[in-house]
């Protein structure tokens, strides 16, 4: 391989570490201005060939003068890992599709969706003679394939039966997403913490004793086993596609709130009852960002996983999720009872 070839694989091997991060939770909106773009004219540095899993494409890659990485044809490589794409033309961008994963490049902006998360690259999609080009760590970074680079060849190998292999895991569900097209349910925490399942029409939601369910039947607070695909985006919270999602125990109200944070202070009542105070981010727009709530013998303590856990892991400095329902006082912060309380213990 000579000095050119090294570098060029160096700077994909860089790229591929620097773009595993966090995806910017954001919603998904049309761009306020209309989208122009100019056919790139700088000097290409070196054509590349591309291989999918094995096979030799027609069309070939390219990487120019000072690119971080080089750029790979999106419709040649996406149909020959069997991907349907769909071409926008008001905006200039494709929606890509295959079983659970979901995706919209545009040409020109360094945001890949992926169920209404932007994940930027560090590189923008390319309009080259009518044709849409992509960094290479798309292939790795969104579709979960694995990219290597020698003598002049893009490698890209994306196995379709791990894609479909199952793994189970059961959380509290702590978000649901039923907008739109692109669905999803967040369990084992909130935020940047757990595993977000994206849903789609091919995913079975059922009841404990085999009872056919909907999306719509789940709340937050419930706890579900889920079956998904062994392959996750490097984002965080991590996603990946949901196969079967099984209603284990639905949760205490069908309309809590939750409030995710650190138990900022424990009290002790003459009477023997219990009160935290959360701090921290409410789970929606209606759940409170610092709430005291009071624990009963009704108040159901768990892991992220759905367990059961013992009463004396709720100290202060844990992290934990609150649930509660409605009634809540008009104080600061506003006082209520505990339904539910999850704690995030240490991981083994």
């Amino acid at each position: 391989m000579n000095n050119g070839m090294k570098k060029s694989l160096a700077v994909l091997a860089a790229t591929m570490v620097m773009t595993s991060g966090a995806a910017y939770a954001l919603p998904v909106q049309a761009a306020d201005t209309k989208l122009t773009v100019q056919p790139i004219s700088q000097a290409v540095k070196q054509s590349l060939a591309i291989e999918v899993n094995n096979q030799r494409l027609d069309e070939g890659g390219y990487h120019k003068a000072g690119a971080k990485e080089p750029m790979i044809p999106l419709r040649a490589v996406t149909e020959a890992l069997g991907m349907e794409l769909t071409w926008n033309q008001a905006d200039l961008s494709v929606d890509i599709s295959k079983n659970q994963l979901w995706t919209k490049v545009t040409t020109g902006e360094d945001r890949y969706v992926i169920n209404k998360l932007y994940k930027p690259l560090g590189t923008a999609p390319e309009l080259v003679d009518n044709k849409l080009y992509v960094p290479a760590s798309f292939a790795n970074v969104i579709l979960h394939g694995t990219v290597s680079l020698e003598g002049g060849t893009i490698s890209i190998q994306r196995d379709d039966q791990q894609q479909q292999e199952h793994v189970t895991t059961s959380g509290v569900v702590t978000s649901i997403q039923d907008e739109g097209e692109y669905k999803s349910v967040q369990i084992q925490g909130s935020g940047r913490d757990g595993i977000v399942l994206n849903v789609g029409d091919e995913t079975v939601f059922e009841a404990a004793d085999g009872k056919a369910l909907t999306l719509a039947d789940l709340t937050i607070g419930a706890v579900v086993k889920a079956e998904h695909s062994l392959a996750m985006t490097m984002s965080l919270p991590p996603q990946t596609g949901a196969y079967k999602i099984t209603l284990v125990k639905p949760a205490a109200d069908k309309e809590m709130f939750g409030t995710a944070g650190k138990i900022e202070e424990v009290s002790t009542s003459t009477d023997g009852s219990v009160s935290i105070r959360i701090k921290g981010e409410g789970l929606s727009e209606q759940s409170q960002s610092e709430v005291v709530l009071h624990l009963s013998d009704k108040t159901v303590i768990v892991n992220r996983q759905g367990e059961a856990v013992d009463k004396s892991e709720v100290v202060e400095g844990a992290e934990v999720i609150g649930f509660y329902n409605g009634m809540l006082t008009r104080s600061l912060p506003p006082i209520g009872q505990a339904l539910q309380i999850v704690v995030k213990q240490a991981e083994k």
